[in-house]
């Protein structure tokens, strides 16, 4: 890098243990400038992902921070993007994605209309299913399905939180009662597919990439492969269009013996197990830093593998040299 030059960094939010996903922004930053750097945030000062990071910011809670103290931290910081990773956080950044912009800052999120109907359960379903896609009924009494067994959850926020899967009628209103604010949905033995898209700024899905969720563990996949469904891929990019979602975003779909497809949910954001989707040729990140820098996306087109990939997700161990001061 030239002398004078400013470096440019990218601030990544509620890192917590999302290594593999920090290791694929760095990858993108190398694509675009090997002089940048990443920063990482999160409330929690002992949190893993501090590790695997240029430099962490322990960042108080949004609800206690001024934008403009925000932004003025950004700029001391050479913070030229934001990747928000945690549902809690997407409306702050949303709401003020404009004036971050005005400040020469590129957040990766959608408008807050967007937001708030993908953090709604209910009005997830209600929205989709009046423009016509097939939404997983969603109510907020077990008497309102005609089904046997019940999914329950939380209407607002992550999925998997405090979920109740194939209970009876009775056990889903007993379940219901632990939760602060239940859905009822039917519970549809099926496929779990998660479906992950890039959509530009201007509305296009820059591409999609499908893969089956073969194991889960607390709501994400330890285990996920990639298929194709030209199906599934077209209505899911038509609903991410409907919605008028940006960047990286994650849907949930359930596909029932008969092949039908039912929508269960969709994240706004970048998955757990989206990296594998990365490595397939969905190349969110990078496209998401040419995009802020005025780049055309015609020019970098989107290439799938040509093979089906699986993914593994493990723990592993870091070792790092300590100095004397340290220990």
């Amino acid at each position: 890098m030239s002398k004078g030059v400013i470096c440019i960094n990218v601030l990544v939010t509620s890192i917590s243990k999302k290594i593999p996903m920090l290791q694929a922004v760095q990858q993108a930053m190398l694509k675009m400038d090997s002089s940048m750097a990443l920063i990482g945030a999160d409330m929690n000062p002992n949190c893993i992902g501090r590790y695997f990071v240029h430099e962490f910011w322990e960042m108080p809670s949004l609800k206690e921070v001024a934008i403009e103290e925000f932004i003025l931290v950004c700029k001391k910081k050479n913070i030229r993007f934001i990747i928000p990773t945690r549902d809690g956080e997407l409306l702050y950044f949303s709401f003020h994605r404009r004036l971050f912009e005005e400040h020469g800052i590129s957040v990766m999120v959608s408008e807050p209309e967007a937001i708030k109907t993908c953090l709604d359960k209910l009005r997830f379903y209600k929205v989709l299913t009046e423009k016509g896609f097939p939404a997983i009924p969603t109510t907020l009494s077990a008497q309102e399905l005609k089904c046997n067994n019940y999914v329950v959850k939380e209407r607002y926020g992550a999925g998997a939180r405090s979920i109740g899967i194939n209970l009876s009628g009775e056990e889903a209103v007993l379940h219901a009662k632990k939760l602060e604010a239940p859905i009822f949905q039917p519970f549809i033995q099926g496929i779990e597919i998660s479906v992950d898209l890039y959509v530009t700024r201007t509305g296009d899905v820059k591409g999609v990439v499908a893969r089956t969720r073969d194991n889960v563990v607390n709501g994400e996949s330890q285990v996920t492969t990639t298929i194709k469904n030209e199906k599934l891929e077209r209505m899911c990019g038509d609903i991410a269009k409907c919605l008028k979602l940006y960047g990286h975003v994650v849907m949930q779909v359930i596909m029932d013996n008969k092949g039908d497809f039912y929508i269960i949910e969709c994240n706004s954001r970048f998955g757990g197990a989206s990296t594998l989707s990365i490595e397939v040729g969905l190349d969110s990140f990078y496209w998401f830093f040419l995009e802020s820098q005025g780049e055309n996306l015609d020019d970098y087109p989107f290439i799938r593998s040509t093979t089906e990939k699986r993914q593994i997700r493990y723990p592993t161990n870091l070792i790092i040299d300590i100095g004397q001061e340290e220990v």
